[in-house]
């Protein structure tokens, strides 16, 4: 048996106004300023001699080489992604952007439908391909949905959506 598994399949390409320019300035950050301040100190680290044994010019290279693909997957996915800056016709639905209060068996919950890459656990922001984001998509205020979790089924009871402007 082999170690080969098929590749995962793509994250949805959307992503809000705000997540794209956040996603532009850090393309532009590693590119103006952290690249060139690593191939710097990687040129002085190199300079030191015999770069086998030598610890920072190692270190450096790798550094140097995540900076690289972060700044391809970057821009890549600038390229892929569309900005949804718009607020749905139907806005007593839950769509892509919606700020969602649910009703769980703990009490009320607050999240907002993003795209992957703008997620953040900590301010309830949720990927639009997260099975709670699928499972919320398309209900209406008073509407109940189960979602399977690892941890088991949640029934979610959509308590309140809105839709507040992006810029």
């Amino acid at each position: 048996m082999g170690r080969w598994r098929p590749p995962r399949p793509g994250s949805s390409p959307y992503i809000t106004p705000e997540g794209a320019r956040r996603l532009d300035g850090e393309l532009k950050t590693l590119w103006r300023q952290t690249r060139p301040e690593v191939v710097r100190a990687l040129g002085a680290a190199a300079a030191e001699g015999d770069r086998s044994e030598n610890a920072e010019y190692i270190y450096r290279k790798k550094q140097l080489g995540e900076i690289d693909r972060r700044i391809r997957y970057l821009s890549k996915r600038l390229d892929q992604v569309k900005i949804i800056d718009q607020i749905p016709a139907d806005t007593s639905r839950v769509r892509f952007g919606a700020w969602i209060t649910v009703q769980d068996a703990t009490g009320e919950k607050q999240y907002r439908i993003v795209g992957a890459d703008e997620t953040s656990a900590s301010d309830g922001w949720i990927s639009v391909d997260s099975p709670v984001a699928r499972a919320l998509l398309g209900k209406a205020c008073g509407e109940r949905t189960a979602v399977t979790l690892p941890e088991g089924t949640q029934v979610l009871e959509i308590v309140k959506i809105s839709y507040r402007s992006t810029d």
